[in-house]
């Protein structure tokens, strides 16, 4: 059982393996980037992942650094997820 003033153990660690597998790197990104649902789910992965840093315990109250990211990662998901964001293109291929 976790202490209400800390996450379940291996919370962090189970939320980073889950984003490692779900970053969309530079060799994937031209096959999934008609994929706004990838980015979406990489991008709310990251933002668990900030959530969850033992600086930012459940407990804590008020505004965090890993807080206010957590937020902007969630509200940068959504918007790819309601395709308010699309693809910026590939800066190496000159667009």
């Amino acid at each position: 059982m976790a202490s209400p003033n800390h996450w379940p153990e291996g919370s962090r660690e189970a939320a980073e393996a889950l984003h490692r597998q779900l970053v969309i790197g530079d060799r994937d990104w031209h096959a999934l980037k008609g994929q706004p649902q990838r980015r979406g789910a990489e991008q709310l992965a990251a933002a668990l992942v900030q959530l969850l840093d033992e600086a930012n315990g459940p407990a804590i109250r008020g505004s965090t650094p890993q807080r206010q990211q957590a937020i902007a990662l969630v509200e940068h998901a959504l918007a790819w997820l309601q395709g308010s964001l699309k693809d910026p293109g590939c800066p190496s291929h000159g667009r």
